[in-house]
């Protein structure tokens, strides 16, 4: 049965090949782009489901690439996982709010890279029908469907702020560390850090708008669904 389609953006080919064979090994399909350009144009013709974006690119770099994507109503829905050389706060943290859902510091192990990449995809196509739907207030969190709703309007989140918001509203009064958050959602021992975590609750707030205020911050601990 085929896997996925991926779309490895970097400029160096090496790396590409790295990622290009590693990947077709665990049976995904794999286009390669060199730049920003190429990889907005294969975008557009291969509908990949899921890129591998990296930050440093000819033309247009990483963050530009993501900011036209996330843009682009027919686009935005395609998880990014972005990678970067540094692995700085800072770079991180920018593409987190850019609505990157992972990131992947070089030099990766391909072991690292394979985990990360079938982890996003098994939480975009899970289907299990004994998910409950959420309904708390004017705030409707659909799993099954991948919806949320605000006063039965859709709000677009990145799977990343999908699933901190299902996980918190699972457990109303509950408060969690941002390491549990993280443990939770990508598994243990996922290098982050906390201006990471709390980047993922800004823009969840602020997408939510006045249900954003259903999270909340419990200082010095983490965050919580309030009851």
């Amino acid at each position: 049965m085929p896997k996925e389609h991926i779309l490895a953006v970097d400029d160096e080919e090496d790396i590409l090949e790295l990622i290009q064979f590693n990947l077709n090994r665990e049976g995904y399909k794999v286009s390669c782009a060199i730049s920003g350009e190429d990889a907005l144009r294969k975008v557009s013709t291969k509908n990949p489901d899921l890129i591998l974006l990296d930050l440093m690119l000819p033309d247009l770099d990483g963050f530009a690439v993501a900011r036209r994507l996330k843009e682009d109503p027919k686009r935005r829905h395609i998880p990014i996982i972005m990678l970067t050389a540094k692995g700085e706060e800072s770079d991180i943290v920018t593409g987190l709010e850019l609505g990157a859902d992972d990131y992947i510091v070089k030099p990766f192990s391909p072991r690292i890279l394979i985990a990360r990449v079938r982890t996003l995809l098994r939480r975009i196509d899970s289907k299990d029908s004994t998910i409950d739907v959420l309904e708390i207030k004017d705030l409707v969190i659909d799993p099954i469907k991948h919806i949320v709703m605000v006063k039965g309007e859709a709000v677009e989140l990145t799977v990343s702020e999908f699933q901190i918001l299902y996980f918190l509203a699972k457990k109303p009064g509950w408060v969690f560390t941002r390491s549990k958050i993280v443990d939770e959602i990508r598994g243990n021992n996922y290098a982050v850090t906390d201006r990471s975590v709390d980047v993922q609750i800004v823009g969840l707030r602020k997408k939510l708008k006045e249900c954003g205020t259903y999270i909340e911050t419990v200082r010095g601990v983490g965050y919580r669904f309030g009851e």
